[in-house]
């Protein structure tokens, strides 16, 4: 009896599970058996190319500002000072963007600082990346796998983006693995958030989260619109505000990157201001958007392209230009020696000017040519393309070695030196005079991004 109820049990068993796998190997279906929409297909193809990155780095302890002045440990009978350093791990994006190459895009606070760097792929393997540059102005990365069975994705013209279009996030939000989530393109152009040197963002409500930085917003042709960057978080976690690079800005760092190991920002030699209703009306303009040239340095590109003094920047290579940001933006990603189109109001009429970009006049130094305790130190001025320029009054760093005694001593590519032994400093003539004051001890006073402080070396 028993042997009968089993077979007798296991008859509809057998059915039910044969009509579950058939219906699995199906499209989803309606009530009318139409087919469902989804994203399914799409993502098979896309998700091989975004990838996970885990970096390692060694960041300096701080401790008392007495312990680091060498007067003080030599009255005291203390051993001289090695900085003590603490590992630092961190979890971000990146997608693959030339499989034959290797090369994955991802974004400077996600890779800028590691010593290590690697590189999870969606089937499970894990490779070692180098970095192939950086840009932390508009934090932007390119790093190196091997180039072996990749999958990349291909590049949109973001410039084609429309409001409302749809877009899809791929990334690694808060170290749980790959997750996709979607939505719509909120707004473009955003700038002046603060966030960046060089903004342009691109807006969304697809759900952006810590550790999606690097990662991938694509349309739906499965193409790169965006690589996600950052968020407004009042609470600590997405609240439908996300923020990502425009593929095209990317694109043309990347290029430079790849090229250079870093970013060859030219520049024009102009200065400007958005020009708004009260400024159009004092200059008898029937626009209201546009950048209205205030200045123009002699002999710089500008000069030679013929650039006067009330001509108002509307355009550059058929691109809109709304504000001063918009300009800024543009000429941002160009290197020295492209050239380039501006469509200028001047005297009620639209034309066209042609320039070409100079290279940014630069006074570097080293370091250690001014004192021992300034060894491993690039320095320069701030220049034209710095999102400083006109702000901040000081030298910047302009490269730090890796291992030497001012890295170990916590200073970093970007920091701009305010002072020296209390003594304001602007150039390298100011640094050696301030100098001369202690030739024992350095302190510094350094601006990095929104904060203050000293250094004493």
């Amino acid at each position: 009896m028993k042997q009968l109820a089993m077979k007798g049990t296991l008859v509809p068993l057998l059915a039910i599970l044969c009509v579950s796998l058939v219906q699995a190997a199906l499209p989803a279906q309606d009530s009318q058996g139409r087919p469902l929409p989804t994203l399914a297909p799409l993502l098979k193809q896309v998700t091989p190319a975004v990838v996970n990155i885990s970096t390692q780095s060694y960041v300096a302890e701080r401790d008392n500002p007495l312990l680091q002045d060498p007067f003080f440990r030599r009255f005291f009978g203390l051993p001289e000072r090695q900085p003590r350093q603490r590992r630092s791990q961190s979890l971000g994006s990146g997608v693959i963007v030339d499989a034959e190459n290797g090369y994955v895009l991802t974004n400077n606070h996600v890779v800028g600082k590691a010593s290590e760097i690697s590189v999870q792929l969606l089937d499970g393997r894990v490779l070692a990346a180098e970095l192939v540059g950086a840009d932390p102005e508009a934090d932007v990365a390119v790093v190196q796998i091997p180039a072996e069975g990749l999958t990349a994705l291909p590049m949109a013209d973001s410039d084609v983006l429309q409001v409302g279009d749809f877009v899809v996030a791929i990334g690694n939000p808060f170290g749980l693995g790959q997750t996709v989530t979607s939505g719509i393109v909120s707004a473009l152009g955003r700038s002046g958030l603060g966030i960046e040197g060089y903004e342009d963002f691109i807006q969304t409500d697809a759900s952006i989260n810590p550790g999606n930085s690097g990662g991938a917003l694509i349309n739906l042709r499965g193409e790169l619109v965006g690589i996600n960057t950052a968020i407004v978080a009042p609470g600590g976690g997405n609240v439908g505000i996300g923020f990502a690079i425009p593929a095209n800005m990317a694109r043309a760092l990347m290029e430079q990157l790849v090229a250079f190991g870093e970013i060859r920002r030219g520049r024009l030699g102009v200065s400007g201001q958005t020009l708004n209703s009260a400024l159009a009306k004092a200059f008898d303009l029937d626009i209201s958007k546009g950048v209205l040239i205030s200045s123009v340095e002699p002999g710089a590109a500008a000069d030679r392209a013929g650039l006067k003094v009330g001509d108002v920047v509307v355009g550059i290579d058929g691109r809109e230009v709304e504000d001063t940001a918009d300009l800024r933006n543009a000429l941002g990603v160009l290197r020295a020696g492209a050239e380039v189109e501006l469509e200028v109001m001047r005297a009620g009429r639209l034309e066209r000017v042609r320039a070409k970009i100079d290279a940014p006049a630069q006074q570097q130094f080293e370091g250690r040519q001014l004192s021992p305790r300034l060894e491993g130190l690039l320095l320069g001025d701030i220049g034209e393309d710095s999102p400083l320029y006109g702000k901040v009054d000081g030298l910047l760093v302009l490269d730090v070695a890796p291992g030497s005694y001012t890295w170990r001593a916590g200073l970093r590519k970007g920091d701009v030196i305010v002072s020296v032994n209390r003594r304001q400093v602007t150039s390298r003539e100011a640094m050696i005079q301030a100098l001369q004051q202690s030739p024992n001890r350095v302190l510094l006073n350094i601006r990095r991004a929104n904060r203050a402080l000293f250094v004493l070396l």
